[in-house]
């Protein structure tokens, strides 16, 4: 048995010697896309989105200590959280550098009882002066010109991704099918983020629009393949699907060897952040870029391909691709079943040398070869089979008798 190679594979993924399915398919993996969307957008109805303060409005307090650690990070969240301030529960504490933990609750009022406790517990737990603890005022107001920056900043990304497609391939179903699939890489990351209660900060949009770039990268790459496999596609014996499905699987390769590379480092981020740095900045913007990443790999090449091809089954230079390629297979399979004459074919016994012989004359007197059969209907290059009027017979034109094939018990 020889030894699996992935280069190998990949070589025979790109001369086409193997191949994967994956447009032939597609409606499958339309169906496993569709599951995974229902439930991320019933896990955003149920459970919502986590808005930090810089969304929602609040107040940050930061305290500059000796050491920053995790175990003092907890006994801050768990100091804050005992108070009987109700803007106190649920406050986000985290590390920022060595010096420094943040810890965030909703609105408080400044120099009112509830931040006279709040202060009081941290200096206790920390130890240190109320000189050394800063408090910020986050409005709402803030929050939302966050989100309708973020928001104008998405919409000119996706403006742009439309033009530079439309003008780079000249051709606007890419465009739909890329956006189409770059709308379902977002809304997955979306729905994963709100289902394990993350909190939404400036990171993690940041993230967002780093996965944006990442998805439609890989896109672009498989689209360019497309393009190439598929010009001047009226001269090739290639239907328009079979050439974007070779070109899925000669990027195929490449798509799993970069994203693996760009998830390691991720994932080492996300550990470091989530186990032993806790709650930190790092955690928000890793998981979106953990998640979005994976989904952008899976979307390019399942959902963004098959989905061009799905648009494009209309045309008529893929039509026609596609009856050219029927009439090829329906020309193939009429000689699929005709044997073909072989000396070394197996003889039935008891069937006479006389009539073996008589038999073989007759045959290739008609023009048919022993062991296959006239076939009037056959239609074909050099397999043209006329129907026989009469006996054939000596015209003369020769001008001299011609050699005929006799049995050889008729020899002299």
């Amino acid at each position: 048995m020889s030894k699996f190679s992935f280069s190998r594979l990949g070589k025979e993924l790109y001369t086409g010697e193997k191949s994967f399915d994956f447009v032939g398919r597609r409606m499958l993996f339309y169906a496993v896309s569709a599951v995974v969307l229902v439930a991320v957008i019933l896990g955003v109805w149920l459970q919502g989105i986590n808005l930090g303060i810089d969304f929602t409005g609040g107040t940050r307090y930061t305290v500059t200590v000796a050491q920053a650690d995790q175990k003092l990070a907890d006994d801050l969240r768990a100091a804050v959280g005992d108070t009987a301030v109700e803007a106190a529960d649920g406050a986000t504490v985290r590390t920022s550098g060595s010096k420094s933990i943040v810890i965030e609750t909703k609105a408080i009022a400044d120099n009112s009882e509830a931040d006279d406790s709040i202060m009081e517990a941290i200096t206790k737990t920390a130890d240190v002066a109320g000189d050394d603890v800063s408090r910020t005022g986050i409005g709402p107001s803030w929050g939302q010109r966050v989100a309708s920056k973020a928001g104008l900043a998405l919409g000119i990304f996706l403006v742009g991704v439309v033009l530079f497609i439309w003008i780079y391939f000249r051709e606007w179903k890419m465009s739909v099918a890329a956006v189409v699939a770059l709308a379902h890489d977002v809304v997955i990351t979306v729905g994963v983020y709100a289902i394990v209660g993350f909190e939404v900060t400036p990171a993690t949009v940041t993230g967002f629009l780093t996965i944006l770039g990442y998805s439609l990268y890989d896109t672009v790459v498989v689209f360019d393949k497309v393009k190439e496999n598929t010009r001047n596609l009226s001269q090739k014996k290639q239907t328009y699907a079979a050439a974007a499905n070779l070109a899925i699987n000669q990027t195929l390769v490449r798509s799993i060897n970069t994203s693996i590379i760009g998830l390691l480092p991720v994932v080492a981020i996300l550990y470091v952040s989530t186990v032993q740095l806790g709650t930190s900045s790092l955690k928000d913007i890793s998981l979106v870029l953990f998640i979005g990443m994976a989904v952008g790999t899976y979307s390019s090449i399942f959902i963004a391909t098959p989905l061009l091809v799905h648009l494009k089954s209309k045309e008529k230079d893929v039509v026609d691709a596609e009856k050219r390629a029927a009439a090829r297979m329906k020309e193939a399979d009429k000689y699929a079943a005709v044997p073909v004459f072989d000396e070394g074919l197996a003889v039935p016994d008891g069937e006479p040398d006389e009539l073996r012989e008589s038999s073989s004359a007759d045959l290739h007197e008609a023009g048919v070869s022993r062991g296959t059969s006239p076939n009037s209907s056959a239609t074909g290059r050099g397999r043209n089979v006329p129907d026989q009027h009469r006996a054939v017979t000596d015209s003369g034109a020769a001008g001299r008798p011609q050699p005929k094939r006799e049995s050889r018990s008729k020899r002299k």
